[in-house]
């Protein structure tokens, strides 16, 4: 690649990590917030149906997430696969599982909206239980996202690796991403396995040190610093 090239696709990807996580953090807990009440389904319901704009900006919010997923396991191959062109593909296969978890995900809030709507063909069940249903709904969401979890921690860790390899960023910045990634995929893994898990370490531990620090810190580098050392792009 030409170097204003790679320059360009370092600085896509710096504001895809950081916009990744505003968005994703927005849509989940500030829009959402407004509309969730836990283990309350006709009160969830009620909220729905009265905050219909706010639950449709929660929609876009997912999908401008997926969106910007695939634009980042796009840039992240073509900055890495001079490192190893297998492994950056495999890492990006990865990658594009967990934005496939999201498809599902606005999937499961559109039926919800559709479930809580005045649909003709629905009108054979009573309220109640279409507020049940329309509350398994949004539950049946936090189990995509632990699904896809695997996915997205597996490809961190890979990149991780390429990075540390290529000597694009920091090796302390690279190592911590290492780390962080393959411990959500620890937790990840036996959140599945073990019942409880989540009892003994906090869901919030899982990932926050991945996406969060390290995503962002990542995203910050590649934005206002670049690469370290791009010879083997160019």
């Amino acid at each position: 690649m030409k170097e204003y090239t790679t320059n360009r696709i370092t600085k896509i990807t710096g504001v895809t990590l950081i916009f990744g996580i505003a968005i994703v953090m927005f849509g989940q807990f500030y829009v959402s917030s407004k509309l969730i009440v836990p283990d309350n389904a006709v009160e969830t319901a009620k909220n729905i149906i009265a905050n219909e704009t706010r639950f449709r900006t929660w929609i876009i919010c997912d999908l401008l997430y997926i969106v910007d997923n695939i634009v980042l396991l796009s840039t992240l191959y073509l900055l890495l696969k001079p490192i190893s062109h297998s492994l950056s593909l495999v890492a990006g296969i990865f990658k594009f599982i967990y934005a496939f978890m999201w498809v599902i995900i606005v999937l499961n809030l559109l039926s919800t909206f559709r479930l809580l709507s005045d649909t003709g063909y629905l009108q054979i069940f009573d309220a109640e239980r279409l507020q049940i249903l329309a509350r398994l709904n949004l539950r049946a969401n936090t189990d995509a996202y632990y699904v896809g979890l695997p996915f997205y921690a597996l490809a961190s860790t890979m990149f991780g690796y390429l990075w540390l390899k290529s000597k694009f960023i920091p090796k302390t910045l690279a190592i911590f991403g290492i780390i962080a990634s393959a411990w959500c995929v620890f937790c990840a893994f036996a959140f599945i396995a073990l019942p409880n898990f989540d009892k003994t370490i906090n869901l919030w531990w899982f990932d926050t040190p991945m996406a969060i620090i390290y995503d962002v810190a990542l995203g910050l580098w590649l934005l206002f610093k670049g690469l370290k050392n791009n010879e083997r792009t160019t």
